[in-house]
């Protein structure tokens, strides 16, 4: 009877060869999966950032610049300005073949970074003025110093952009070259949530300078953890069917590292950055004045390009893209590329679409 029970079964249909090979591949990358996992959590590993060599040239206070000299094969020199606060500046050199100074420096551009610092209570009187107007023109002069050049392209990112562009369009007599703008908000009536969220009619940035002095770096994370609420999750989720990738897990670790490493605002600058900036929009608007003077974006007359970044919810596009109308220069360009605003200075995609771009632009024109 078992026999008969037996012979009344199909037979099994055999599995294709590249079945198995899935089968088997996914079994190792599961076995890679918890090696890593255990790595990460029973012996973290401080991952190490900031890898490509560099020179302090100049500090002033808690601010720095910092060369990293290249071939120089490209003759005019590159001064990055990042944003004031909110994180470091290692994002823009994360690590070996992940890294945007490294790339310019491989194309042959001297390259010059201005570190900022980190600020505390005792900086509480710093403004986005001091920043402008003293602070960057002696980081700039050294810069031009230092590369022996007679002109100098400037690049701003983020917060850097309507900084430098401050202050390149109020200080004339600064040998400019060529203008970059990436990701950085130049007309702030179309800035997202952000925009919504410092609304006068809402926020009152003077009771909450007044109250707390500096803005601590636990309440500027919270901000930006807002923007995308299940940003955590889904980047959990994106480690685990990637865990077995060496490579993946060595660039989530120096990328988680920045990303928890948020800075304080000095309180005034934060107080002049809300209410001149985004409550005001003063800088497209041509209302902003620095040290006395009016800041005319049409005093910006080298060639200019701005990139923005497609899925940008701090800087998007529609706020990058005013700054081409508002320039007097007839060599200028706007690019949009894909990726968020971290994704478009950092990672694979940088690498492969902003990096290049920005590259070739500069070293047709310098």
């Amino acid at each position: 009877m078992r026999d008969e029970l037996f012979t009344m079964m199909g037979e099994m249909p055999a599995m294709s060869a590249e079945l198995l090979a899935r089968m088997r591949e996914e079994a190792n990358r599961n076995l890679l999966r918890m090696k890593h996992f255990g790595e990460m959590v029973m012996n973290p590993k401080e991952p190490k950032v900031g890898p490509t060599p560099r020179q302090e040239i100049f500090r002033t206070n808690k601010s720095r610049l910092w060369r990293y000299e290249s071939r120089r094969t490209i003759r005019t020199p590159l001064l990055f300005v990042p944003n004031l606060g909110i994180s470091r500046p290692y994002i823009f050199d994360l690590m070996p073949k992940g890294s945007f100074v490294e790339h310019m420096t491989q194309q042959g551009f001297d390259f010059y970074l201005v570190d900022w610092g980190v600020f505390g209570e005792e900086d509480n009187g710093l403004t986005v003025e001091d920043a402008v107007t003293k602070i960057l023109p002696r980081l700039a002069r050294k810069a031009l110093e230092s590369s022996g050049a007679s002109e100098m392209s400037v690049l701003g990112y983020c917060m850097g952009a309507p900084l430098s562009a401050s202050f390149v369009a109020t200080h004339p007599e600064f040998p400019l070259k060529n203008y970059i703008d990436m990701a950085g908000p130049i007309d702030f009536a179309h800035v997202g949530l952000f925009g919504k969220w410092l609304d006068p009619r809402y926020f009152d940035v003077d009771k909450y300078v007044d109250t707390l002095g500096t803005i601590p770096a636990e309440m500027v994370k919270m901000g930006f953890k807002l923007l995308k609420p299940t940003m955590d999750t889904s980047t959990n989720l994106n480690l685990w069917w990637n865990l077995w990738n060496p490579d993946y897990v060595s660039g989530f670790n120096a990328l988680n590292k920045w990303a928890n490493e948020y800075l304080p605002f000095p309180g005034e600058f934060f107080r002049q950055w809300v209410r001149d900036f985004y409550q005001q929009n003063k800088l497209i608007k041509g209302e902003l004045m620095m040290a006395g003077r009016r800041v005319d974006l049409r005093e910006i007359r080298c060639p200019v390009l701005a990139v923005g970044a497609k899925e940008d919810n701090i800087a998007p596009p529609a706020c990058v893209k005013p700054l081409i109308d508002a320039v007097s220069t007839r060599d200028k360009e706007y690019v949009e590329l894909p990726g968020g605003h971290i994704s478009l200075i950092a990672g694979r995609g940088a690498s492969v679409h902003c990096w290049p771009k920005v590259a070739s632009w500069l070293a047709a024109r310098s």
